[in-house]
């Protein structure tokens, strides 16, 4: 049996949800978003592999024309999405060009210190900003007809109960059990990965400055609804 979930959790906005386990040891969850866009075409932030089941629902959704990692290290299943959809264009931070997985492949769209605004082509219905203050280099995405973020690393909501719901394996953890917006290890989490508080936090005020309501997460169960509020209490100390 197939351990992924697919669902439209909004009009035009469909997850893809499995199991992922980091190090062997930590029950994270993974999921990949895509967006049928009114312009035409599909956007997908993969972050999980390119299965039968997620081409088939790709296929219905329309011509998959851009490919986004989320962030400098969801870079695992690029590969296999772009070989997939050669004609999409591959959206990402430069830092991406560094890792070894990334061999063979060219970023069609980069975004870096010196470009962190980058044209995309699809602003009119997604907004980016990208997080330069952050070690890994993530990038929030705000899809404007659904009132809803998305992105990897910025806000996890553990434990995935969704992720795992077709996988025997629990997916509670005794070390990242409280990283949830609300929880202590979230900020501290965020702490741990700045590089540059002042750039953190220009950042963190535009993406509170969205009027978004639903928050995607790759790691962990999405949050519905109030999701500005669970970013505020994740995002504090940056926001004041």
């Amino acid at each position: 049996m197939s351990d992924i979930i697919i669902r439209e959790v909004a009009q035009d906005v469909w997850t893809f949800s499995r199991p992922f386990v980091l190090f062997g040891l930590l029950p994270i969850g993974g999921r990949s978003t895509a967006i049928k866009l009114e312009s035409g075409g599909v956007w997908i932030l993969a972050s999980t592999p390119l299965t039968d089941e997620t081409k088939q629902k790709l296929a219905e959704l329309g011509d998959v024309k851009y490919i986004v990692a989320g962030n400098s290290f969801h870079n695992l299943y690029l590969k296999p999405y772009k070989e997939a959809y050669p004609g999409a264009k591959l959206i990402g931070p430069e830092d991406l060009t560094k890792k070894k997985g990334f061999a063979g492949l060219t970023l069609d769209i980069a975004f870096s210190a010196t470009n962190p605004e980058p044209a995309l082509g699809f602003e009119d219905e997604i907004e980016a900003c990208y997080f330069s203050g952050h070690a890994n280099k993530d990038t929030a995405y705000y899809h404007k007809a659904s009132k809803t973020v998305i992105a990897a690393d910025l806000l996890f909501n553990l434990p995935g109960t969704e992720q795992f719901s077709k996988s025997s394996q629990s997916p509670k953890s005794i070390l990242f059990g409280g990283m949830r917006p609300t929880g202590w290890q979230m900020p501290w989490f965020l702490w741990a990965k700045q590089v540059d508080k002042s750039a953190m936090a220009r950042e963190a005020k535009k993406v509170y400055s969205w009027d978004f309501d639903r928050y995607i997460p790759c790691h962990g169960d999405v949050i519905e609804a109030g999701a500005q509020a669970a970013w505020k209490a994740a995002w504090a100390s940056y926001l004041s």
